[in-house]
């Protein structure tokens, strides 16, 4: 018994190395798992969602790549893998009454109450009813914010957060790795955290593995060649293999050219991927994007958006990135226009937009659809005051 409970450990196996070339430390993890149970005295099963995770995460990467979109795989396994399909092996097979994560994460239940709520479905729709009796649960930042996991769970449901313990959430990281080593598995603490979501050289997909990206996702996908442009002056810079491969805000290396130069905007269509001489061009720089239906935690939609029909809150679109002041607009169809304070760096379609107010992570909504750049808009403008010179140019004085 751990802190009062009686506590199974249970290890999911979500890819098969067997699908690709490429080494894959499942096997490695796996035994480790067992040996922080064995060293605790407590159960220790294995599950596989292999297809599980090839049908409704990996396949929606793919696919979201193919679409020109960054996708974030390890928000969708959380939502579809770790709280759907494992939470109710936990309860269904298990008889578990409910299951611990190691996110830095808490929620507004205290850990006895979370054994007293019932598990009941919620009423699928838009908007629920608000004569409703419930006792929503909601997400919370971990104490440790600079480990604050809250991003990663944005798209988990209700029906699982009323059934989760994260025992780390009032935790420190460096706490946490001083009661590992106290307790002797100093074998866990070797570990290199590698899940990320953004395909930059070298990348960690979660329950796949570090690996070098590129090589690995033309395992999948098909070369799209097109070229790389000067958002400037449309001017062909280089080629490229697909513009999958490249995400906003990256760097692109091309070939036989001095300098840096960053991806700004891609165009599926063509294939031609718009790059920026500069880290900081505004080409990078927007402040109006527009999601998909909102997956709300608590309260869906929250009744001040409802009411109001715009809301004012923070959001952050990748984890750990600071908290950006926003204000959020409803449509019919449960997606919200998200107008920035000030211009944000690098949004990126495929990404999700997560929304906060104080300690709350609200939910999140996946980014579809981007507001012209601080570059356009500044073109823009100059191009309107040139024409309005041009006409007053043109206006013959009184005689």
């Amino acid at each position: 018994r751990l802190a009062g409970y009686q506590v199974t450990g249970v290890f999911m196996k979500n890819w098969d190395p067997l699908d690709e070339q490429g080494a894959c430390s499942i096997d490695r993890d796996c035994e480790d798992a067992y040996r922080v149970c064995q060293k605790l005295d407590i159960p220790f099963h294995q599950v596989s969602y292999v297809k599980e995770y090839w049908n409704e995460v990996f396949s929606d990467l793919l696919k979201e790549y193919e679409l020109g979109r960054t996708p974030n795989p390890d928000i969708v396994c959380n939502k579809h893998i770790k709280f759907n399909y494992f939470l109710h092996y936990a309860m269904d097979n298990l008889g578990a009454d409910a299951i611990a994560t190691g996110h830095y994460a808490r929620t507004s239940l205290e850990d006895e109450e979370v054994f007293q709520q019932k598990h009941t479905k919620r009423p699928q729709g838009l908007f629920r009813n608000r004569f409703e009796v419930r006792n929503t649960v909601k997400l919370l930042q971990g104490a440790d914010l600079f480990k604050d996991q809250t991003f990663f769970l944005s798209q988990i449901s209700q029906d699982a957060l009323r059934k989760t313990i994260f025992p780390l959430g009032d935790l420190t990281k460096s706490f946490v790795k001083k009661i590992a080593s106290e307790h002797g598995l100093h074998h866990v603490l070797k570990k290199k955290e590698a899940c990320t979501a953004f395909p930059f050289q070298s990348m960690g997909v979660c329950f796949i593995g570090e690996r070098n990206f590129e090589k690995f996702l033309l395992e999948y996908l098909e070369p799209q060649p097109g070229n790389f442009v000067s958002i400037e002056d449309k001017k062909v810079m280089g080629t490229h293999k697909g513009w999958f491969l490249y995400t906003i805000g990256q760097r692109a290396r091309l070939a036989g050219l001095k300098g840096a130069w960053f991806v700004v905007d891609k165009d599926v269509s063509t294939g031609d991927i718009f790059v920026a001489p500069s880290t900081d061009h505004p080409a990078l720089y927007r402040d109006l994007l527009r999601t998909n239906r909102v997956h709300w935690i608590a309260e869906e939609p929250p009744a001040e958006l409802v009411r109001e029909k715009m809301m004012e809150c923070h959001f952050r679109f990748r984890h750990q990135m600071a908290l950006v002041p926003c204000v959020l607009t409803l449509n019919q169809d449960g997606s919200v226009w998200v107008t920035l304070v000030k211009p944000a760096r690098a949004l990126t379609p495929g990404q999700f937009a997560v929304f906060y107010k104080g300690d709350e992570c609200l939910g999140s909504g996946k980014i579809l659809r981007l507001g012209p750049s601080v570059f356009t808009m500044q073109r823009g403008r100059r191009r309107e005051e040139g024409a309005k010179k041009e006409d007053a140019d043109k206006v013959e004085p009184a005689t």
